[in-house]
């Protein structure tokens, strides 16, 4: 198993946005880590963009279980199915989610307090940095 501590957000929202993924192995070793820039987006989008990396990150390297620990509420709620999809520009990122779950055998989802997402917090922000460089 898997742990990625993913995070996005926007200046401005939206505003320049990226996000960024941390991954560490079940002990808190850290396996990877890496951000990217996706220009002019709202936060909630560039939290989904930070979950596609993650998951193809898992599925990319033969990985088979991950635990997603993510601030967003929204974002866990929503691929725990607690919360409906409401936002047209969310619609199709959930769905290819739920495409790359399907290839997994075990994916959980976390809701933890920012502070504990610090490392993907940092890179969020070096990616929406490069994003305002554009």
């Amino acid at each position: 198993m898997i742990v990625a501590y993913i995070d996005g957000g926007a200046r401005g929202n939206p505003g320049p946005a990226g996000f960024g993924v941390r991954v560490e192995d079940a002990s808190g070793v850290l396996i990877a880590e890496f951000s990217q820039s996706i220009g002019h987006a709202t936060n909630n989008v560039a939290e989904y963009q930070g979950l596609l990396a993650a998951l193809r990150y898992a599925r990319d390297r033969g990985e088979r279980t991950l635990l997603v620990r993510s601030d967003s509420e929204l974002l866990v709620k929503q691929m725990r199915g607690e919360y409906r999809v409401k936002n047209a520009g969310l619609k199709p990122l959930h769905g290819e989610a739920c495409r790359l779950l399907a290839g997994l055998d075990r994916v959980s989802f976390e809701h933890v307090r920012r502070a504990s997402n610090a490392d993907a917090d940092r890179l969020a922000n070096l990616a929406m940095d490069e994003a305002e460089r554009v």
